[in-house]
Order: structure tokens, then sequence, then C-alpha cells
């Protein structure tokens, strides 16, 4: 039996949702998009659905709203996407850092926390210009300071992942080992 196959037999997994934790950069995106693949299971991007229900980038919706009150509406996006049949949710880096977000995602999915090298993590996001919370500060230096505040909260996720340099089908791999294992 493949490894995902063994994910998908596994009755734990039955009907839950999987959701990918972690800060920007880590490869939610990438990586949940190759995994619902693997599993036969419909990605969702947390922060595309927020744009769509917002009308506008993140970026302006911080801009707008401010960070409390975006919180806010991420934590319905995902309440709504998880009402539904089992899917790989890709969350925002702060998603998980809200307490009633995180308790829903406890009580709905399996939280996986990918997490990465800050070096590795500064390089990706580099890349594009969209992050908020980047604006006006170095890369590195920020993500050093989230990862101060955020890593003890992620490591409440169910299963934690390293990605890093390797490919991102190697951390697919890996969590597929994990669900594979994991057990309510």
């Amino acid at each position: 039996m493949d490894r995902a196959t063994a994910a998908v037999a596994n009755p734990a997994l039955l009907g839950k949702s999987i959701v990918l934790v972690g800060l920007m950069g880590a490869g939610k995106t990438t990586v949940g998009r190759r995994l619902a693949h693997a599993l036969g299971r419909r990605f969702v991007d947390a922060d595309d659905e927020i744009e769509i229900a917002g009308d506008m980038a993140i970026a302006d919706l911080f801009d707008r709203y401010g960070e409390a009150e975006f919180r806010e509406g991420e934590r319905r996006v995902i309440a709504r996407l998880l009402d539904g049949p089992g899917i790989v949710l890709a969350t925002g880096g702060g998603a998980y850092i809200d307490d009633a977000t995180r308790a829903l995602i406890g009580k709905k999915a399996v939280s996986i926390w990918l997490d990465g090298d800050i070096d590795i993590l500064a390089e990706r996001v580099t890349r594009r210009d969209i992050r908020p919370l980047l604006r006006g500060h170095d890369p590195a230096e920020r993500l050093r300071e989230l990862a101060r505040l955020r890593n003890p909260v992620y490591a409440e996720a169910d299963i934690r992942v390293t990605s890093n340099l390797s490919p991102h089908d190697r951390a697919v791999a890996m969590i597929l080992e994990e669900l594979a294992r994991w057990t309510a």
C-alpha cells in the first residue's frame, strides 16, 4: 500500500479536513495543492477565499480594516470552509494563532505545522511583495520575530513536518506518512 492509500484508508481521517499552518513562505499552498492531489481531495487556499469574500487583496483588507477585523473575517471564512466535506486547506500565517480559529481547526480538522528554516522562508517571501506583515521590515528579522511569537502556538498542531530546501514532494511524502499513522 502506498503512502497516499494508507493515509486515505486511515479511519481517523474520515470526513476530517487537513489544515496546513505555519509561517509565511513555509509552502502551505504549494504543498497543500500536491497533498490534495495525492489524497483525491479538493484544495482550498484560505487567503484566496478571504479575498473573494472581501472583494479585495489581503494587503488591502489589512490596510482598510486593520489586523483585528481581518482576523475576524478570516475566522468566519475558515469556519465556512470546514463545515463542508473534508478538504486540504492552506491558511495564512496568523490564522492558527487566533484562539477561536485554532479551537475550530482542532475540532473539525487535522492540523499540520509546516516548519522551516527562517533564512529559507525569508528568501521565499521576498519573491513577491504581497505580505502586509513584512512591509517596511527586513524579511528575515521579521520572520524570526514572528517565529519567536508563533512557533509555540504552531507546536500545538497535530503533526509537525519540516519543509526546507528539499522538494515540496518530500514534504508531501512526510505528511502522508504521518497521516497514515495519525489517530484522533
